[in-house]
């Protein structure tokens, strides 16, 4: 196939040329708004709410975050395989939308509730079970949602401008999310409730918000018709994840996706123990000015990172149309792995120069969050050619199974540290604490040399992924010959 590929001669198809309508992308693009609300809020907020509202060890904490998350990773090839194979008049992938949508929106609400337990078995039993569910939930929707992302366009360019309205609606909704949480929290606080309760209306707000885009995308925009899945031509499961395994653009695709979304877990994970217990010395109602606005410093220092963010993104979309993907992504990751190597000399106070990395670092994560969402869809096609099956949603529900379990293994082993570095929990309404030396080390290298090494493994693998533009384009063509002659065939 490679021969065929380096001789096949780039031609201009309707594939190659065809342009979604603006309005298609924006509705399609709300649905990472509902992703992405409870992605943040489970990455940034959800340990520190397990270790200081809920009352977990960090240990424990970890334990119900892996196994939840094992489980729930499990279950995205089958729910891609169930996507891929359904056959209704709405399509494959829509049902989905109209089915879970409102669940989904209740389970966000309930995975901010600390139960009254004193048993710290009950407690884990009670938060590992609203975690399955909840995450359960959000594979029934997400892996239809981004399995549609390779199916509206085969444009190679039309993909990175789909996934652009796609990253804007996450990183505004991770915006909102990563600004207005603690805000509601400390609100919540100052009007004489508990952290619980600011939790639980943060839950409340952003699970009815996470529910509205996917009832519109299931009333807005219409699938492309799609070949029928042939039962007596489609490969068994395992046979299909074999040759999953065989494609390797996918696994290029899928290591890299890996390495950068670890990262970012694990980041965004230790950056609210970062900014209060080194950056703010245990002072957990610690704040920031920014523009005249006093705010929560967490919201401060978040809400920098993800405004660069998205104003950056337009940079991202243009350098991968000139560069190609893979170049505009080497360029940013490694930008961002040096700001993380730079954010470990930080010291107690340098709450001005903190602000002026998250800045910074808002470049790369640009860059982070569109180009390997732009980059995955151009595998499918590839598997396409080589098998003459249409299998995106297995193809997705794998990529979102590797990035669950690796992100819960990144979540078990930074908890697992700062338990074993003697982090311990504040008490209830405490207003400011200080953590060991151990546990503050633990902390800050996890923040930033163990982020910059992650994302300089992902540099290594996206330096020699193989399916460059030319190659993507040929693949393109050799599909649209292979489809005109089963048409042809068909009307004889």
């Amino acid at each position: 196939m490679s021969d065929l590929l380096a001789q096949s001669p780039s031609v201009t198809t309707a594939a190659a040329t065809e342009r979604l309508s603006r309005r298609l992308k924006i509705v399609y693009g709300s649905g990472e708004w509902s992703l992405a609300s409870f992605g943040t809020l489970r990455q940034i907020f959800y340990a520190i709410f397990l270790t200081d509202v809920v009352g977990l060890d960090p240990r424990l904490a970890s334990i119900a975050a892996l196994i939840g998350i094992t489980w729930d990773a499990l279950n995205d090839p089958i729910v891609g395989r169930l996507s891929d194979n359904l056959q209704t008049r709405w399509g494959r992938r829509r049902p989905f939308f109209l089915l879970f949508a409102v669940p989904f929106g209740l389970a966000f609400l309930l995975q901010w509730w600390a139960p009254p337990w004193n048993s710290q078995l009950a407690l884990l039993l009670t938060v590992m079970f609203a975690f399955m569910l909840c995450d359960t939930l959000q594979t029934l929707l997400a892996v239809p949602y981004h399995s549609l992302t390779a199916e509206l366009t085969d444009n190679y360019d039309e993909r990175t401008r789909l996934a652009g309205y796609r990253m804007f609606f996450n990183l505004v909704a991770s915006l909102a999310t990563a600004v207005a949480a603690p805000a509601i929290v400390d609100a919540v606080q100052a009007d004489g409730s508990t952290s619980q309760g600011g939790y639980l209306l943060t839950g409340a707000i952003f699970g009815t918000l996470a529910a509205i885009p996917f009832l519109l995308i299931f009333f807005t925009v219409r699938e492309r018709a799609q070949p029928a899945p042939d039962s007596a031509t489609a490969p068994p499961f395992a046979a299909t994840l074999r040759l999953a395994w065989r494609n390797i653009p996918f696994r290029f695709a899928a290591g890299l996706y890996l390495l950068n979304w670890i990262t970012f877990d694990l980041v965004a994970l230790m950056f609210p123990f970062f900014l209060v217990y080194w950056v703010a010395g245990g002072d957990l109602l610690a704040s920031a000015s920014v523009f005249g606005a006093r705010l929560p410093l967490e919201s401060a220092v978040l809400g920098l990172l993800l405004t660069t963010a998205v104003i950056t993104l337009p940079l991202w979309i243009w350098l991968a149309a000139r560069l190609g993907k893979q170049r505009a992504y080497a360029l940013g990751i490694g930008f961002w792995a040096l700001i993380q190597l730079l954010v470990f000399l930080v010291q107690p106070g340098q709450v001005e120069l903190v602000l002026g990395l998250a800045v910074l670092a808002g470049i790369g994560v640009s860059a982070a969050h569109v180009l390997p969402d732009a980059i995955f869809p151009d595998v499918v096609a590839w598997d396409e050619l080589r098998t003459g099956q249409q299998q995106t949603g297995i193809y997705y529900g794998l990529k979102n199974f590797g990035r669950k379990l690796t992100g819960a293994l990144a979540n078990f082993l930074a908890l697992q540290a700062l338990g074993w570095a003697g982090y311990l929990s504040p008490g209830t309404g405490a207003t400011s604490f200080q953590q060991s030396e151990s546990a503050l080390l633990a902390i800050r290298t996890l923040i930033g040399p163990g982020g910059a090494l992650l994302l300089l493994a992902a540099l290594l693998v996206v330096w020699r992924y193989p399916l460059t533009r030319e190659r993507h384009g040929r693949v393109v063509h050799l599909l649209e010959r292979r489809r005109q002659l089963a048409r042809k065939r068909h009307t004889r």
